[in-house]
């Protein structure tokens, strides 16, 4: 995984992002900064990582697909707790994420109210 920075730095038309506060999580475990409260499937994407969990029992990789919490792609396990969606959590400092097992049944995805 990259710690490279992809995120758009000085936009052309809305020019630089206000000023936020840093933070460090660990995916898989490595340790990668963020800005806190952006939301994790961007913090993520910024680093160049685009698998967040296999699928099924090939283990094809899933990430973040609609962005907006309704199609469950993007699910990764935050502190322990399974099914969590990465396009709807907000980065906070010390969070531990790791991606979710594959699931048996690619029909019968583990769900959670996040």
């Amino acid at each position: 995984m990259s710690k490279e920075n992809w995120r758009v730095i000085d936009h052309p038309i809305l020019g630089p992002p206000p000023e936020r506060s840093s933070v460090t999580f660990t995916f898989n475990g490595e340790e990668f900064p963020a800005y806190e409260g952006e939301m994790l499937a961007a913090a993520l994407l910024a680093h160049g990582i685009r698998s967040l969990r296999p699928s099924g029992p090939d283990g094809v990789p899933r990430g973040l697909y609609c962005a907006i919490g309704h199609c469950f792609e993007c699910q990764v396990v935050v502190d322990g707790r399974a099914g969590v969606r990465a396009c709807l959590t907000p980065v906070r400092d010390g969070m531990d994420v790791s991606s979710m097992p594959a699931v048996a049944d690619p029909g019968n995805p583990v769900r959670s109210a996040s």
